[in-house]
């Protein structure tokens, strides 16, 4: 087996005492709804420098369609919620954190209404305590309806937008755009904040007392995802080499329905939709997933993604549809506006048109290991949202419960970090840290070219149905690009960014290596069922030469 190069602590050539530097109490990378409301929440407290990899509103949560799962519909409630997620994890979840987070979701909620968010309602009657008002859509796992939405199928940009307007008030809140986060600055197991690259300023050195990973998931490692291209696992990347604790890197989540048409980016087509009656038929019209599961359309995501992958072998098809022509055109315009528009680019009037679809990677569930709060095993460093594991999601994340697990544990996570840092007045001076790198052993390959090979690979090999065979021929063709890749030194996004992808790769292709048997969203052709021995995490660290 081909041997990458020895794990590099720094991706970048830098000494502390010679690269500008910027001072903050609380510095949070990213800018979707978790970093957002970390930085929210520290800003009460203390100074905040946000960077974010693009614009803004560039990551996942502005682009997520189906809404924001909370149990306030009349004769819901939070243990029902509750006991759904603790189902859909197969076995995984921290009960506490699942607690925490379906018991918080109705404040969090009041709070986003708060700022503005208008969520979707059905009428202006409020004879219910405000419950009866909000439309609720139902999605695959949930006992009851309790999707709240916003501007239809727009939920994730409609609070994104008001996150940022937020952000944008307070003068303790400072961002910076098109920064990229090289690498977490660590001395003796404390983090003390990150190299970072911006594209008018270069190098720099950000110093801060806590520093909070907010950075999404890792999509992009696929060739059929429905991520923006800013999902490429760097805070994976940038925790595993700083020493973090990670766990359940194997379960990724894989959506059933993203639109299919060659030489198209993906999109997601949101299971809203069949939450609202619309039904996938294979090739010939059928209607089949009554076939794979009782639950039919509705069934936990990781069976449809399996049952659409067996019924495009069964009928040698590229793809299945859905048909949503039971709604009529003025209804679905209404309800799904970004759908209807999507389709109607490609010419698919989604009222009259079965729609092309299959499966694709949507969400990192595992990630960082965090508590209650926030907190990763390094000291100083938390992390929220996509990129941690808390513990909430299982082995098997609840549809809609992403948007939601961002706002209550990234409120914690930025409440936690700017408690602390209200007792400190003066830091101790940062030991000089210097980054050498070594001249490369191997010749150069195109990065286009084994970044796209990466993506098909994964895809391929540790996708929707994993096996040794496909897994052992992905751990080793990412060991062999590691060897071209991992030891150049580059001095722009482009090339950290696929050492970051090649990292997280190499992580999760292990992790699926390590887990014999099937769970959730991680499926083993070779050990298709579930063990009682395998109910425990996978824990990776730095620290464990197997991962080196």
């Amino acid at each position: 087996m081909s041997k990458p190069p020895r794990l590099r602590r720094y991706l970048a050539r830098f000494d502390s005492y010679e690269v500008p530097q910027i001072f903050t109490d609380v510095l949070v990378i990213g800018s979707g709804i978790a970093g957002l409301s970390a930085a929210l929440e520290a800003c009460k407290r203390c100074s905040v420098l946000m960077v974010t990899k693009g614009a803004v509103t560039d990551g996942c949560t502005n682009v997520a369609q189906g809404g924001i799962a909370c149990a306030i519909a009349q004769g819901d409630s939070p243990r029902d919620h509750f006991e759904d997620t603790l189902q859909a994890g197969a076995g995984l979840c921290d009960e506490e954190a699942v607690r925490i987070v379906t018991e918080e979701a109705p404040v969090r909620i009041r709070e986003l209404l708060e700022l503005g968010v208008a969520f979707d309602h059905v009428g202006q009657g409020d004879d219910d305590g405000g419950r009866r008002r909000f439309s609720f859509t139902l999605e695959g796992g949930h006992r009851r309806a309790r999707i709240l939405h916003a501007d239809g199928d727009a939920t994730g940009a409609a609070v994104e937008a008001a996150l940022v307007s937020r952000a944008r008030e307070h003068e303790s809140l400072h961002v910076l755009e098109n920064t990229f986060a090289v690498d977490l600055l660590t001395v003796d197991g404390s983090c003390h904040g990150a190299l970072i690259w911006n594209l008018m300023h270069g190098l720099m050195m950000v110093r801060a007392k806590r520093t909070i990973l907010a950075t999404g998931g890792c999509g992009r490692l696929y060739r059929e995802s429905t991520n923006p291209a800013v999902a490429t696992g760097d805070g994976v990347a940038m925790a595993y080499r700083s020493g973090a604790t990670l766990q359940d890197l194997e379960f990724v989540q894989f959506h059933p329905t993203a639109l299919y048409v060659a030489g198209a980016a993906r999109a997601l087509i949101s299971e809203s939709l069949r939450g609202e009656g619309a039904v996938l038929r294979n090739r010939d019209g059928e209607a089949f997933m009554q076939r794979y599961h009782p639950d039919a359309d509705l069934a936990p995501r990781d069976v449809v993604s399996r049952s659409i992958m067996e019924e495009m072998k069964r009928t040698g098809h590229t793809h299945v549809y859905l048909d949503a022509t039971h709604r009529s055109r003025s209804y679905l315009e209404s309800r799904f506006p970004t759908i209807t528009g999507l389709c109607d680019q490609f010419g698919l009037n989604i009222a009259e048109d079965f729609v092309p679809v299959r499966p694709a990677a949507h969400y990192q569930i595992g990630g960082v290991a965090a508590d209650g709060n926030g907190r990763s095993t390094v000291d100083n460093l938390f992390a929220c949202g996509e990129v941690a594991c808390t513990g909430v999601h299982g082995a098997n994340r609840l549809g809609s419960n992403s948007l939601l697990e961002g706002l209550v544990y990234g409120r914690r996570a930025g409440a936690a970090a700017g408690a602390a840092c209200e007792g400190i007045t003066e830091e101790a001076p940062l030991r000089r840290i210097q980054s050498h790198t070594q001249e490369p052993a191997y010749g150069s390959l195109n990065l286009t070219d084994v970044e796209n090979s990466l993506r098909s690979l994964m895809w391929r090999n540790a996708g929707v149905e994993r096996n040794q065979r496909g897994l052992d021929e992905a751990r080793e063709l990412i060991a062999f690009w590691c060897r071209y890749v991992m030891d150049k030194e580059f001095d722009r996004p482009e090339g950290w960014q696929l050492q970051n992808m090649l990292t997280a790769a190499r992580l999760i292709v292990m992790s699926a290596r390590r887990r014999e048997e099937s769970r959730g969203a991680h499926y083993r052709t070779d050990f298709p069922d579930a063990s009682d021995n395998w109910r425990r995490h996978i824990v990776v660290s730095s620290s464990d030469q197997e991962w080196l």
